[in-house]
């Protein structure tokens, strides 16, 4: 291998390197380097002819060679890419695999991955960061589940040729989303390159900009799926290409000429620090200067800090602005932007970036009477209201309703967040008129007053980037704003928030987003273009959303829990929204992730609160885990005391993968900190119940029924009086006339009624179909209401465990039958009852676990129309005991949760024999006791005289060696090993030895092969194995990992016990090793992939054709039948069991004081610790302090037993041994005079 790209490959560290270097690594791929395939052919086992391997993507030939060369994103790459693509994409089917489309779904992507499925017979759709796709997969026209097992029967009865797999990737649009999720691009790279380790793979990228397959159309994408090799390798080398140019733009982007923004953040709040080490973790940015910023801000060190003396007016921020050449300005607070800031800095510094809405725009938050007819004039749902501004005319308004109509009352203008007012009476409600227009409660903001019809429903906080033309909706939250808990109180600014909110379902989340997109339209067409942020509060009525109220900037604590779940950069999102393009932009979150924040507020806030407390515990929480704490009213003086300055001090924020988790994680935080006043009283307040509401909603129940759903009724009736924790929230039929559609609609316009038609629809697309109108109204649990559709594997797999249905009889009996056919058949079979069965919902029609059975009796009149109207006055009921059941959380099976019992006794009868194999006396090695049990007499022992020896041991990372390579039955031996030979050190016979077996999913064959090896062991160690303990552990456990321990008790004469009578003048006899042993391996690991290898390779320091794996698997040498012979002899006076530490640090445990070991002859290095050694470049000394070196066991005795010794040892078998030196006085240490070679 030339230098340059051996340099290359093990050494480019950065992505400058990587991209300085490309033309060097396509060498390596083309071929152009000759020496560079013999490296490839030892490390990975290829051809020539093609770069990696026969089902590589890509294969090259001398004209591929103008083509663009490809680049890493890392210098270990290689290994990596190698890594990845030996993994299986779905257990030998072919995959679909849409990698980084994040919350896009193109029509064009949608079609291809449906017509994969239903035309190329492509099995599984995997999304990876494509939130989006699989709702849009499911819905019309492309109804495509993402698991469609059929296809599997299709290709496999008819015979066909099997479907390549298919790997769609989202070519990034701006770089740092390429950065961001660089193990994408790997990941493509790496299919590119390698391919997999037993699939073909069509490798095809999207290009966002340009709405196109790179390199292909969709028909050709199809056709390579189909097998078409030239297409294959065609949009293979556009891909590559693709990947090379954005490399190009990653370098012209953030290359070292290239200098860092500064950005400016306006205002001094918890919003204005979560938007700061937002902005700050962008590349893009340099500095983040808060303006005037807190102590938290002050403190948080890295990119941001605060200005000195920061002010907020329009003229000192110009100042700044031009002062440090910022390029942004983002303003926090709506008081700046409604006395214009972001209208100077246009005019005065028209270079920089504001983001946030100009005055006139700013006129939604600042007048809520201009947003109320605003709303109005454009269609867009808010509560009745009407606007005054005089005081007697809306005294006279309001006593001109009806007692019962409730209103809000509200100050027109800003008042700080608290200028709503909510009385509950007429009486309230004129007292709340004065106060706001007569008393000036609020100053000028009530000027004009506001007063709106009460919406009823729960309240969502959604807030929107905005670019002027259009809007992306960020994950809807929920604050609290009364200050104490159950929602009583004064208002607050915000005591807390969540995020998403649970309640916002994927088709309320679309509605929402509409509205905000028709806004911003809307505020365009006046000529007051609205850029930044729009805060949409809104209320979810029984009516549908709608908008309470708009602000134009970030909500507070919302900020706190939106920004932390945003995995797009937000310094490109707000770039975008201020050029106009955030269309480009692909506005991400995590998935599966949720964020909760506690404020901690001052006592007595939000009246009078001290000021000026210490804050304590600032460290400890922000050291929790998933903790970030956020200030808000803090300073810091200058004993660099972080101090209290206001009434909203702090919001701890917790993320966590689900909305408890997070919750959970916030008030550990809080739990750390403390307000302490100057008489050591604390002065801290926060809520107990932020999230609690949310963490406890109701189940949302979704309906297919095909008549008149009578079976319904009940459980509607259960939801409205709370006897059920549910609400049905979804009615679909695929009868446009069924009677239960009306039921629906009679529930309100919040719940989805539908009808869906079949015709031209397959089952499967059909199902999508509904599925995906489930999906989006948030459906937890389906119930089958005389549904007439047999149900698709992939719908019963979709929904398994949460969909349930009714059959009109007690199953088993009559399955398959409907209607009047199951109870005619009752009657003709002369039985006295019948009854109904709620099922689980399996592809076995009416075979799925019976829930619940209702019983009525069949009387000798029945007809088959009578006994009908005793069986579905049953049906509601039992509708209403499952859900019940499911609600409240119905048992769960061992099985359930991942661990299988039957597995297990599988298991135990597998051992059995095994264990019975390792029988010797004083034990029967029977197992199924709950403990083994020894007979030391029958062992030929005086238990007046013996000592028992205990030791334990593990095998360590020779366990990944083994897991990787699929081979288990040698790690046994080495457990039995580690043990046995720590015994016999001691002098001891091993009489009995148990394991201890770990894992996340028992694979009976894998633990079998396991302890076959450790009866092998106890076989070799003439040692009982007499009993074990296996746990299934599927939270604690990676799928495919196990861990293993090992436990062996032995028994010695008391005057035998070693170590004993050693002096200087002893020999040292070296008991050669068979290998590694188990220690070390995590460095032996580490060698191999820095030298490009894996376990598969042939192994560099044998000539026998094995493999590195099989080589390295070899089991720990057993000591016991070669030295029990001397130790019961007399022969020995101590020994050494060389493990972990080696020679030197070993053989020193077994010297008394006074004594040094002095190796003057060590036996050659057997040629794997030759190539170990010339591998790390280790020194002789830190080889002997890491391996055993050839040497696995030390004999230490007298000069004259030397010869008796060695005669025993060749009785035993044993052919390789060394006379290793001399023990003299010293300090006990080893002293090497001689050099390993």
């Amino acid at each position: 291998m030339s230098r340059s790209c051996a340099d290359f490959v093990r050494t480019a560290s950065s992505w400058k390197d990587r991209i300085q270097n490309r033309n060097l690594i396509w060498k390596f791929f083309t071929g152009q380097d000759p020496s560079i395939f013999s490296l490839g052919r030892r490390r990975f086992g290829v051809s020539p002819s093609f770069c990696y391997a026969p089902c590589a993507a890509v294969s090259f030939t001398e004209a591929d060679t103008s083509h663009p060369p490809p680049t890493f994103t890392s210098a270990n790459c290689l290994l990596e890419f190698v890594r990845v693509c030996l993994t299986r994409m779905s257990n030998g089917m072919a995959t679909a695999t849409a990698l980084g489309f994040g919350g896009r779904a193109p029509a064009l992507v949608l079609d291809l991955l449906s017509r994969a499925v239903h035309e190329e017979g492509i099995v599984t759709v995997s999304p990876r960061r494509s939130q989006a796709l699989p709702l849009a997969l499911m819905e019309a026209p492309f109804r495509t589940f993402l698991s469609n097992d059929n296809n599997n029967n299709k290709t496999e009865s008819g015979g066909g040729k099997s479907p390549l797999d298919l790997l769609v990737y989202c070519l990034p649009t701006s770089v740092t989303e390429y950065l961001n999720a660089a193990q994408e691009a790997t990941l493509v790279r790496s299919k590119l390159l390698y391919g997999s380790s037993d699939r073909q793979i069509v490798v095809v990228i999207y290009d966002v900009h340009k709405n196109a397959f790179v390199g292909g159309e969709t028909a050709q994408i199809l056709d390579a799926v189909g097998g078409n090799n030239s297409y294959r390798q065609k949009l293979a080398m556009a891909s590559l290409a693709s990947l090379a140019e954005l490399d190009q733009k990653a370098a012209a982007q953030l290359g070292p000429d290239r200098q860092q923004d500064s950005v400016i953040v306006v205002g001094a709040g918890g919003r204005e620090h979560a938007l700061a080490v937002a902005l700050a973790q962008s590349p893009l940015v340099g500095r983040v200067l808060c303006c005037p910023g807190n102590g938290g801000t002050a403190v948080e060190g890295g990119k941001i800090a605060n200005v000195p003396n920061g002010q907020q007016d329009n003229e000192s921020v110009v100042a700044l602005v031009k002062e440090t050449n910022a390029a942004m300005v983002v303003v926090g607070p709506e008081a700046p932007l409604v006395d214009g800031l972001v209208d100077a800095l246009a005019k005065e510094c028209p270079g920089t970036m504001a983001f946030g809405p100009t005055q006139a725009a700013a006129e939604l938050e600042a007048s809520k009477a201009f947003s109320k007819d605003f709303l109005q004039e454009h269609g867009i749902p808010t509560a009745k209201y009407r606007n005054f501004t005089d005081v007697s005319e809306a005294i006279a308004y309001v006593e001109s309703l009806d007692e019962s109509d409730r209103q809000v009352v509200k100050a027109s203008g800003l008042a700080a967040g608290k200028g709503v007012l909510l009385p509950t009476n007429k009486a309230d409600t004129i007292a709340a008129v004065k106060e706001i227009m007569s008393d000036k409660a609020f100053g000028n903001a009530g000027d004009i007053c506001v007063i709106e019809s009460f919406l009823v429903g729960p309240e969502a906080s959604c807030l929107a980037f905005c670019d002027g033309k259009t809007a992306r909706l960020m994950p809807a939250a929920q604050d609290h704003k009364r200050a104490l808990d159950d929602d009583q109180g004064l208002n607050t600014g915000g005591m807390g928030a969540y995020a998403p909110a649970p309640c916002v379902t994927p088709v309320l989340q679309r509605t929402i987003e509409e509205m905000c997109i028709k806004t911003v339209q809307k505020m365009a067409e006046r000529g007051t273009p609205y850029v930044g942020v729009l805060y949409a509060g809104m209320m979810l009525t029984p009516n549908g959303p709608y908008v309470l109220e708009f602000n134009c900037r970030f909500g507070d604590p919302e900020t706190q829990v939106v920004l932390p779940l945003l995995e797009t950069d937000l310094y490109e999102i707000l770039t975008a929204c201020c050029s106009g393009n955030l269309d480009a932009i692909d506005v991400r979150f995590k998935e599966g992730q949720s964020a909760a924040t506690v404020v901690c507020a001052a006592l007595g806030y939000p009246e009078v609160y001290p000021k000026g407390m210490e804050i304590t515990g600032l460290d400890a929480a922000n050291s929790s885990n998933g903790v970030k704490v956020y200030h808000a009213g803090t300073d810091v003086d200058n004993a660099g005391v972080t101090r209290c300055s206001g009434g909203r001090v702090l919001a701890i924020t917790g993320t966590g993968s689900s909305l408890k988790n997070a919750l959970q994680s916030a008030y550990n935080g809080v739990k750390s900190i403390q307000f302490i006043d100057v008489h050591g009283k604390h002065q801290l307040h926060r809520r107990t119940d932020i999230g609690k509401k949310a963490t406890q909603k109701n189940l949302r129940i979704g309906v297919l029924g095909s008549t008149r759903g009578t079976a319904l009724i009940p459980v509607v009736e259960a939801c409205r009086s709370g006897e059920l924790d549910a609400e049905i929230v979804a009615l679909i039929s695929n009868k446009s006339s069924a009677p239960i559609l009306e039921k629906g609609r009679a529930l309100g316009v919040t719940v989805l009624s539908k009808f869906i038609s079949a015709k031209d629809l397959s089952r499967e697309q059909y199902d999508s179909e509904c599925t995906a109108a489930l999906v989006a109204a948030g459906v937890d649990f389906v119930l089958l209401v005389g549904y007439m559709r047999i149900l698709s594997k992939s719908f019963t797999d979709f929904w398994k465990n949460r969909c349930i249905n009714v059959h009109p009889s007690l199953l088993p009996k009559h399955a398959g039958g409907m209607d009047l056919a199951v109870h005619q058949a009752v009657i003709n079979a002369k039985e006295t009852e019948s009854g109904c069965t709620i099922h689980q919902v399996t592809e076995a029609v009416d075979g799925g676990p019976i829930v619940i059975q209702k019983r009525v009796l069949v009387d000798s009149g029945d007809t088959a129309e009578s006994l009908k109207v005793k069986v579905q006055l049953q049906e509601g009921p039992a509708f209403v005991e499952a859900i019940k059941q499911f609600s409240q959380g119905a048992t769960i099976s061992y099985a359930d949760a991942g661990v299988s019992i039957d597995a297990g006794n599988k298991f135990v009868d597998l051992i059995k024999p095994l264990c019975k194999a390792t029988r010797r006396a004083g034990c029967d090695a029977d197992l199924g006791g709950f403990g083994g049990l020894f007979d030391l007499a029958a062992a030929g022992y005086d238990s007046a005289n013996t000592v028992i020896i205990g030791a334990t041991d593990g095998v360590g990372t020779k366990l990944r060696i083994a897991q990787a390579t699929g081979k288990h039955e040698t790690i046994g031996v080495d457990l039995v090993a580690m043990c046995v030979n720590d015994l016999i050190v001691a002098g001891g016979e091993p009489l009995f030895f148990l394991d201890y077996f770990a894992t996340g999913h028992l694979d009976v064959h894998e633990a079998a092969a396991v302890v076959k090896g450790i009866a092998e062991g106890c076989q070799q160690a003439q040692c009982g194995l007499i009993g074990g303990e296996t746990a299934e552990m599927p939270s604690m456990y990676a799928p495919g990992d196990y861990d293993v321990a090992g436990f062996a008790v032995g028994a010695v004469p008391r005057d035998k016990i070693l170590p004993c009578s050693i002096s200087s003048g002893d020999v040292l006899l070296g008991l050669a090793s068979s290998g590694i042993h188990s220690n070390g391996f995590s460095l032996v690991r580490k060698l191999i992939e820095k030298e490009g290898l894996n376990y598969s390779s042939l192994c560099p320091w044998e000539e026998s054709g094995v493999t590195i794996g099989d080589s390295l698997l070899t089991p720990t040498k057993i000591y016991v039948r070669s030295c029990l012979p001397m130790i019961k002899n007399g022969l020995l006076k101590g020994l050494a069991h060389i493990t972990g530490g080696g020679l030197l640090e070993n053989l020193p445990r077994s010297l008394p004081s006074g004594v040094s070991a002095e190796i003057t002859a060590h036996p050659k290095l057997p040629p794997v610790f030759k190539w170990m050694k010339k591998a790390s470049g280790l020194s002789d000394t830190e080889m002997l302090r890491t391996f055993n070196c050839g040497i696995g066991m030390v004999l230490i005795l007298s000069q004259e037993n030397v010869g008796e010794a060695r005669d025993l040892l060749t009785a035993s078998g044993e052919t390789d041994f060394f006379e290793l030196g001399v023990l003299v006085e010293g300090v006990g240490e080893v002293v090497m005079k001689t050099t390993l070679t």
